[in-house]
């Protein structure tokens, strides 16, 4: 099979496309993968063919002359899109060249009863890849959408890559360690964080040897570090900015925390989790699919700084818990999460995705 990976952001490296680049380089290694892209900072970073293209808007001329070309030149398979925009474009390629269209979707989101949606998830999409049950079930909510169109694909981890990525010495000023990271925007639920952080280290004073690592960048820094200043825990609540490579910062926390208002299965989580940290999260998209509450991690209500404080001042108190849990943590990636685990269901989906297209 031959694919071609969509991707239009403008500018930033979130989840969708640290998934582009897992996915496609997986892919590579046995099929034909191109990349079409918009910002050369993410094109730069993902290891295949590929064609820097406008991707101005969905009914870009340039953009969709240039994609139908390289699709029939290429022999193009399946399409792969990442982004709403790209939903349509693909879409609308796929249906000027007979190629199949496999969109993928990675947050928990319901999907509106709208003209834009219908077309988008019903007219042109053949297959649908998410990376968790939870969303699958969302999505099947929506009676006029096929939910036999949708595989829940996990997304997998490259142990041996991270290991080596990791490997560098992290500097870890304070004994107690908490790390998150993630674009500093709302939905990732920050301020939620450093108020339950504030919480735990004001409670009592003895917290004094614990500090908070926040890694991103993003629209809301000031305001977060503000925040922190307020709440007074601007000593202990550090901002790292973005770091090209975080695995090391990572490796280093003891307890690492996603505490977003929504996600799917978020990266970040699953590679804390193999680095070795205790993971901690919202009900959001499927964590639950992957932390079993007080056996290998901690979910929390998001909102809820009480109980997301206490976890913080349990295991602070009861450090001999941290390396169990955390090994645990681990164990779960190692045997559930693999990139081997994750080409094989995409090749397999895709096979029979496009089985079905062309024998219809």
């Amino acid at each position: 099979m031959n694919f071609l990976f969509l991707n239009s952001a403008r500018r930033g490296w979130g989840g969708n496309e640290k998934w582009t680049k897992m996915a496609a380089e997986a892919l590579g290694a046995s099929h034909a993968v191109m990349l079409a892209y918009r910002d050369p900072a993410i094109g730069d970073r993902i290891d295949v063919e590929k064609v820097r293209l406008p991707f101005r808007w969905e009914f870009d001329p340039a953009t969709l002359s240039s994609l139908v070309r390289l699709v029939r030149q290429q022999k193009i398979d399946i399409l792969i899109p990442t982004k709403r925009k790209d939903y349509v474009i693909a879409g609308l390629i796929c249906r000027l060249t007979g190629a199949t269209n496999i969109l993928r979707l990675g947050i928990d989101r319901p999907l509106k009863n709208t003209l834009i949606q219908r077309l988008i998830f019903g007219t042109l999409t053949d297959g649908v890849i998410v990376n968790a049950e939870k969303i699958r079930q969302t999505l099947a909510r929506s009676l006029w959408f096929d939910t036999g169109k949708v595989r829940v694909i996990y997304n997998g981890i490259d142990r041996e890559r991270l290991e080596i990525d990791s490997g560098n010495a992290y500097e870890k000023p304070f004994p107690f360690m908490i790390g998150a990271a993630g674009a500093l925007i709302p939905r990732k639920g920050f301020d939620f964080l450093i108020r339950a952080f504030a919480r735990f280290a004001t409670s009592n004073k003895s917290t004094t040897d614990s500090e908070l690592v926040i890694a991103g960048a993003g629209p809301e820094r000031e305001s977060l570090e503000q925040l922190a200043a307020d709440l007074e825990v601007s000593n202990r609540v550090r901002f790292t900015g973005h770091l090209s490579n975080p695995y090391p910062m990572m490796r280093a926390c003891d307890l690492f925390v996603s505490a977003s208002q929504s996600e799917g299965l978020a990266n970040v989580l699953l590679e804390s989790m193999a680095l070795c940290c205790v993971p901690i999260s919202t009900l959001s998209g499927g964590a639950d699919e992957l932390i079993e509450d007080g056996k290998n991690g901690f979910l929390v209500q998001y909102g809820d700084e009480e109980q997301l404080a206490g976890i913080f001042d349990k295991l602070f108190r009861n450090r001999d818990q941290v390396e169990p849990l955390a090994t645990n943590a681990q164990w779960t990636i190692m045997e559930h999460f693999s990139i081997e685990q994750m080409r094989t269901d995409l090749l397999e989906f895709c096979s029979e995705t496009l089985d079905q297209k062309q024998s219809a």
